[in-house]
């Protein structure tokens, strides 16, 4: 069974930090980019950071440059998403998604999916 599982998530305050993963069971990840996407009740989902197969191009949305930083371990079939200084507006339900080929900014070229993990920012 191919899956992705986030984990990492959780209720911190303001400032604080958080290190998601995204695990990949099932298949490899070193041909699959990955986006991480976020979305919040009532919103849209919004793309906040991606990474190349290889990863040596990464992309960030404004919204989060300065604080996120995307990186993998193939090795370990992982990515992860290093996310600082945390703002209340980042709360959202986190979600890695992987394609074949380059990283694309819709979601819908994305062909696996997670289930999410939460972030809540909360003082």
């Amino acid at each position: 069974q191919l899956q992705l599982v986030e984990s990492g998530g959780g209720l911190v305050q303001p400032g604080g930090s958080l290190r998601l993963s995204c695990a990949a069971s099932g298949f490899t990840l070193d041909y699959y980019a990955i986006g991480w996407f976020r979305q919040a009740p009532g919103k849209e989902r919004e793309g906040v950071s991606y990474i190349s197969s290889s990863g040596d191009n990464t992309n960030y949305a404004d919204s989060v440059k300065g604080r996120f930083t995307i990186a993998r371990d193939n090795a370990k079939n992982t990515v992860y998403l290093q996310i600082n200084d945390l703002k209340a507006e980042d709360t959202a339900a986190y979600y890695c998604a992987a394609r074949i080929g380059f990283y694309s900014y819709y979601p819908r070229h994305y062909k696996y999916w997670g289930q999410g993990t939460q972030v809540t920012v909360s003082s």
